[in-house]
């Protein structure tokens, strides 16, 4: 198995001392993953949550790849941003609703009903279609572009941003939370429509998740500095590439995530079954099991 995770590093463009990390932290994860399994037998959810850059994309990777597949579990692998609603749907959710669900990420702007439908075919385990979203294009891709999953799981890996995400009290909605809100939403349409989504059909999405994980960054100013540093290295490597932001952009973008992520560094880690703390780096220096987890 070590050749395979070398290997993946590589094609992660991972530093080599990475394999420490999967070692000390994502196989003992693993070794979990597989308890949880069995205690269940069933189809088990596993939602992976993480605020931008923190690297649950690539933990999924290992997981999926390697280090389940290791203890004999199939896995199938649901990204939250593959259900981004179309790009259509989101410029008449902009005209009907509110100008700021043109971005995509919160919620309110992901297709709900299909995340339904495709984690309960996963778990009944009958052959499904897995979406693909274009970031490039803004827009979900064709249906013949689409993954075929078939037959039966052992584990569903169902990452994203914001999931497992409960919904705030009303009265954390009046004040704005930056800029962005205070300028664009000051009579709070925009964050109470995603609040209330967050309490409603989300909830039924995220109730199909068994167990969570949480890779928790130590702030907000971390998760920013870190899609800073992203921005940078895309301007570096892709000078006349569309869509690269710049510092002002990026910091933009970023405020339309930064209410819930708040939040959820906040509500969600004793709701999470397994917690990951980060340092400002992206290295984890803790790991917690949560009394949750006796269920």
């Amino acid at each position: 198995m070590t050749d395979r995770i070398e290997a993946l590093i590589a094609q992660e463009r991972l530093p080599a001392s990475y394999i420490d990390t999967v070692d000390r932290w994502w196989r003992p994860l693993g070794e979990r993953i597989a308890q949880w399994r069995m205690m269940a037998g069933h189809t088990l959810v596993v939602g992976i949550n993480g605020a931008q850059g923190s690297g649950k994309s690539t933990l999924c990777r290992f997981l999926a790849d390697v280090l389940l597949p290791e203890r004999g579990l199939s896995v199938a692998t649901v990204s939250l941003d593959d259900f981004y609603l179309r790009l259509a749907d989101r410029h008449h959710m902009a005209r009907d609703t509110h100008p700021l669900f043109r971005t995509r990420g919160v919620p309110g702007t992901h297709d709900v009903a299909l995340g339904i439908a495709v984690l309960d075919d996963l778990v009944a385990g009958r052959d499904v279609l897995l979406p693909r979203f274009s970031k490039a294009l803004d827009d979900r891709l064709p249906q013949s572009e689409w993954m075929l999953q078939s037959g039966p799981v052992d584990v569903v890996l169902f990452e994203g941003w914001c999931v497992g995400a409960r919904p705030q009290g009303a009265d954390s909605l009046t004040a704005p939370q930056n800029r962005l809100e205070a300028e664009d939403d000051p009579d709070g349409v925009w964050r109470q429509h995603v609040n209330r989504a967050l309490g409603s059909s989300y909830a039924q999405w995220f109730s199909r998740i068994d167990r969570l994980v949480m890779l928790k960054p130590p702030s907000f100013d971390a998760v920013l500095r870190n899609r800073l540093l992203q921005e940078h290295k895309l301007r570096l490597t892709s000078q006349d590439a569309p869509g690269v932001m710049d510092d002002d952009a990026v910091r933009r973008f970023v405020s339309h995530y930064e209410r819930l992520t708040r939040h959820m560094f906040a509500d969600l880690p004793p709701h999470a079954d397994m917690l990951f703390d980060l340092d400002a780096a992206q290295a984890i220096v803790a790991s917690h099991v949560n009394a949750i987890d006796a269920k």
